[in-house]
């Protein structure tokens, strides 16, 4: 069996030169504007001139564009997380404006080239998680909640439409995948009182996989070189160098640990 490993792709260099320019003078700016007022600011303009360009809706403008207009400020919007009562606001405000500007920046055009996402969300991803390694590549409509309580280690790759609620705390180790549409959960509600939530850290790898539409319930811990199989629900713990499936996820075989070392 073939070893397929990512492929080196570059845009233009002319457009290459403009895509780093512009990360880097984000970067710049968030370092520089850590408040809530500021950095909403800073999105709102940045979402206006990649949605709308140069046109500037007045008065007279269609109440929908408007409408769209005023959307683009991080302070004319909720967003599902800050509802939640055990949100921290004082950490949770400032990263706001970088929650919006990636989910947004996702749904534009921007979002679906793969060379800037990587790097849009490697730039932005150091102001609001935890920790985030190096050589890390998130896709797009990646979705997390508070941002402040997710670490994610060197070479870790995230597919595209995966949950990371990170309310209790998420901890991705070293080298680990986590497939398309994946869930992974850090918190749980009590079954008679749906008020009543515990915050479980979740653990994941190191050099674990998620594979697709799988779920990882609050408090587990997929162990070093495990594999969640596709669907399958990891209700307890994963042992380290196994493979479960199901639902609830159960071993069904042991890794081959040499071959995973060789990888």
């Amino acid at each position: 069996m073939a070893s397929c490993t990512y492929r080196e792709l570059q845009p233009l260099p002319r457009a290459e030169e403009k895509f780093l320019a512009w990360l880097s003078h984000l970067d710049a700016q968030f370092t520089q504007h850590a408040s809530y007022e500021s950095r909403s600011e800073i999105v709102r303009e940045e979402l206006r001139q990649i949605y709308l360009g140069n046109v500037l809706p007045g008065a007279q403008s269609p109440l929908a564009q408007q409408v769209v207009a005023e959307s683009f400020d991080p302070r004319n919007v909720t967003l599902e997380p800050e509802y939640y009562g055990d949100v921290d606001p004082a950490r949770y405000s400032v990263r706001k404006p970088l929650l919006w500007f990636w989910q947004m920046f996702d749904h534009s055009a921007l979002g679906q080239n793969h060379w800037l996402g990587f790097r849009f969300r490697q730039m932005l991803g150091r102001h609001i998680f935890q920790h985030l390694g190096q050589n890390v590549k998130i896709f797009h409509n990646v979705e997390f909640s508070y941002g402040y309580n997710l670490t994610i280690e060197d070479n870790c790759v995230i597919h595209r439409n995966v949950l990371l609620d990170d309310r209790g705390g998420i901890v991705i180790r070293e080298g680990s995948s986590i497939s398309d549409y994946a869930n992974v959960y850090s918190h749980t509600h009590d079954i008679h009182n749906q008020s009543d939530v515990t915050n479980l850290v979740t653990e994941i790898g190191p050099r674990a996989r998620i594979t697709y539409h799988a779920t990882v319930l609050a408090g587990q811990k997929i162990g070093e070189n495990a594999m969640l199989g596709t669907m399958g629900v990891a209700t307890r713990p994963v042992p380290e160098n196994t493979v479960s499936v199901g639902i609830p996820a159960r071993p069904v075989k042991q890794k081959d640990v040499t071959l995973a070392h060789k990888g």
